[in-house]
């Protein structure tokens, strides 16, 4: 019945954003304590089980990444419903952090890439360090640093996403990509409203493209294909070779 479940993509869609919505919904009109703690875990428990049942591959280390990444996530969940408590606030940065290098760890690969597909990638990444940076500066006091190396994770998690093209399918590929982009959406969102003032609808935006992200990020692991052409280029090189 369970791993029916989560081996059901469309079920388990339906399930994982039903419970996003009721997070949501919780978080907006109900105490974190003790109601968040019941309803924020669940959702990197469905995520974990999805990547569990679905997993793709033979490089154990690579699921082993991925695994210790959404499990990494899990905890720093738990740590930031205390969001007023600055060590909780800290301690959730550092296990956010663990878990971005785990996601590069996994969207790593050992295929040669174009120089020339790093420099658009570069400019967008230079603006938005800017772009942050303008407006958190005066603002971040002792999380500076802290801060400042979260969202060079975050960048370095997009530039692995993003280098995947061409190595696998492209139904994965944009799958993570848009994931990553969602969850780097969210996070900044999540530092303004932390450190400089609050926004229009913060909460729900925040749980919303935080929650959506992950899911896609693990969709698209799970859906994760190398791309033929590839190896059989790869193949080729080798005969040629021998």
């Amino acid at each position: 019945m369970i791993k029916q479940l989560f081996s059901n993509h469309k079920q388990f869609a339906l399930l994982y954003f039903t419970m996003l919505l009721i997070d949501i919904l919780v978080k907006l009109n109900l105490p974190p304590f003790p109601y968040r703690l019941i309803s924020k875990p669940f959702l990197l428990l469905l995520l974990f089980g999805y990547f569990i049942f679905n997993r793709t591959g033979n490089n154990k280390r690579k699921q082993l990444w991925m695994s210790l990444a959404i499990l990494s996530f899990f905890v720093g969940d738990l740590l930031i419903i205390n969001s007023v408590d600055i060590i909780f606030i800290g301690l959730s940065l550092l296990v956010f952090s663990i878990g971005k290098i785990f996601f590069c760890f996994k969207f790593s690969h050992k295929r040669d890439f174009k120089i020339s597909r790093l420099v658009p990638l570069t400019i967008i990444l230079f603006c938005y360090i800017i772009f942050f940076t303008a407006i958190l500066l005066n603002n971040l006091n002792n999380f500076f640093f802290p801060a400042l190396i979260t969202f060079f994770l975050t960048l370095l998690m997009f530039q692995f996403a993003y280098l995947r093209k061409d190595v696998f399918n492209k139904k994965s590929y944009f799958c993570v990509l848009f994931g990553v982009l969602l969850y780097s959406f969210s996070e900044g969102l999540m530092a303004i409203k932390t450190f400089k003032f609050d926004l229009p609808f913060q909460d729900f935006a925040i749980m919303f493209f935080y929650g959506v992200g992950l899911y896609f990020i693990v969709y698209g692991v799970v859906n994760e294909k190398e791309e033929e052409h590839e190896l059989l280029e790869k193949e080729e090189e080798e005969i040629n070779f021998s």
